[in-house]
């Protein structure tokens, strides 16, 4: 799937119409899955009551914006399990390029671990196989159960929802809480783009009235009026 780890930013590398991530109330898709450091883990192994796994690459200016307020989370909830499930580029550039082979990748997710990550990190396959299980966008957030049923889910994570949602779970409450896209501070998103290097900035501005469309003004208008499903926290699937 050459396709998949592209070189060069484009709007139409995502369904930004729908998203296809497993929905609440159905099984969490399970894989066996490899740490940076090189050790197999699966991904709904959890020690937690509960699992928050968020998707995220370090070129993802949303996901870098997401690090210190989900950090929070971690500190708050020491009965809950946190994990990042590390996807493809979403920003590639000439310093970070999209993977070139599953080690390159492996080596970024080590980069986020060196970067201070202090959530499990697990990277997924060369090809995007659990990225793709779990709808294929750059920074979706889901909590998961230890019956693995999917409690929860936002197809781009806002940390204050996210923290609503998980406040909800561990009062034995459905999450109830609707996600609305939030953009990320103007500073870590070129501090980002800077990182991953020539390219990255531009491609990034040539889809951003895209982008504002379809997930801050299209997405959020649409979730205002759209039925949540909501499942108690101790739910089968």
């Amino acid at each position: 799937m050459a396709d998949y780890n592209y070189d060069e930013f484009s709007t139409g590398d995502y369904n930004l119409n729908q998203f296809h991530g497993p929905d609440v109330g159905t099984k969490a898709p399970n894989f066996a899955l490899k740490t940076p450091l090189g050790d197999e883990a699966n991904l709904l192994d959890f020690d937690g009551d509960f699992l928050v796994l968020e998707l995220g690459s370090i070129t993802c200016p949303l996901f870098q914006g997401r690090r210190e307020p989900m950090s929070d989370l971690v500190k708050k909830y020491s009965n809950v399990s946190f994990a990042v499930l590390y996807v493809r580029e979403a920003h590639p550039g000439k310093s970070i390029g999209g993977h070139k082979d599953y080690e390159d990748k492996r080596g970024r997710a080590h980069q986020l671990l060196t970067d201070g990550e202090g959530r499990r990190i697990l990277v997924d396959d060369f090809e995007g196989t659990a990225h793709s299980a779990y709808g294929s966008y750059p920074n979706a957030v889901f909590i998961i159960n230890k019956k693995g049923c999917v409690l929860f889910r936002a197809d781009w994570n806002n940390p204050n929802a996210t923290k609503q949602a998980l406040g909800n779970v561990v009062k034995g409450k459905p999450a109830n809480t609707k996600s609305y896209f939030k953009p990320v501070r103007p500073d870590i998103a070129i501090k980002t783009l800077k990182m991953s290097g020539e390219g990255s900035v531009v491609d990034f501005f040539k889809g951003l009235p895209i982008l504002i469309w379809k997930n801050l003004i299209r997405r959020n208008f649409l979730l205002f009026f759209n039925r949540e499903k909501y499942v108690r926290p101790d739910a089968n699937c």
